[in-house]
C-alpha cells in the first residue's frame, strides 16, 4: 500500500492526531519523550529533541486535505526506503529514543526483524527500557496507543489525576 494511502486510512480510523502532520512531523513522539524525560528527572525542551520529520516541507502548511492529497507525490521515496530496508532484512519504525544523559531523538530507524518494535499490533505503542538491570534483556511495555477509546481513557485518567491534585477525594 502506498504511504499516502496508509496515512489517509489511519486518519480515517482515528489512529492519528486530528492533523496527521503532528504524528508524521515527530511532534507527538517528541512530546512523549519530554514527558518521559521529566519523569526521569531530566530537563528537556522541544528544542533539545533531534527530530526527523516525515512531513515534506512543501506540505507543512495548508489544509489537512491538501496535505493528504499532496503526500502521494512522495510515495516513491518512502517505497524506496522501505524496499532498501527489506532487502537488508530490516523493518522501518518511527522511534523516539532518550538516554539517561538527556539525548533525545525521533525518526525512522531500520531494525532487525526480531527487535521488540518490529512485530507490534497496528496501533500499539512500545516502550523499551534498557537499564543497568535490564541490559541483556530490556524491559518491554506494550499496549494500545491510539484510537478513540484509548484517547478517552487517557483523558479520563488525566482528569482524575487533576481532580486528586486539586483536593478531590477519589
Amino acid at each position: 500500500m502506498p504511504f499516502s494511502a496508509i496515512v489517509r486510512d489511519a486518519k480515517q480510523r482515528g489512529y492519528t492526531e486530528p492533523d496527521p502532520r503532528d504524528d508524521l512531523s515527530g511532534t507527538d513522539v517528541a512530546r512523549k519523550l519530554i514527558i518521559l524525560a521529566r519523569e526521569m528527572g531530566l530537563r528537556l525542551e522541544m528544542s533539545d529533541v533531534k527530530v526527523e520529520s516525515l512531513v515534506p516541507r512543501a506540505l507543512a502548511g495548508g489544509t489537512i486535505e491538501e496535505f493528504l492529497n499532496g503526500l502521494t507525490q512522495y510515495d516513491a521515496a518512502m517505497q524506496a526506503r522501505y524496499e532498501a530496508a527489506k532487502k537488508a532484512g530490516k523493518v522501518l519504525r518511527f522511534v523516539g529514543r532518550i538516554t539517561a544523559k538527556g539525548e533525545a531523538t525521533v525518526g525512522v530507524v531500520e531494525l532487525d526483524a526480531k527487535h521488540a518494535f518490529a512485530n507490534i499490533a497496528l496501533t500499539d505503542n512500545v516502550v523499551r527500557f534498557a537499564t543497568a538491570r535490564y541490559c541483556n534483556n530490556p524491559l518491554i511495555v506494550q499496549g494500545p496507543g491510539a484510537g478513540p477509546e484509548v484517547t478517552a481513557g487517557g483523558v479520563f485518567a488525566d482528569l482524575l489525576r487533576l481532580s486528586a491534585y486539586l483536593g478531590a477525594r477519589l
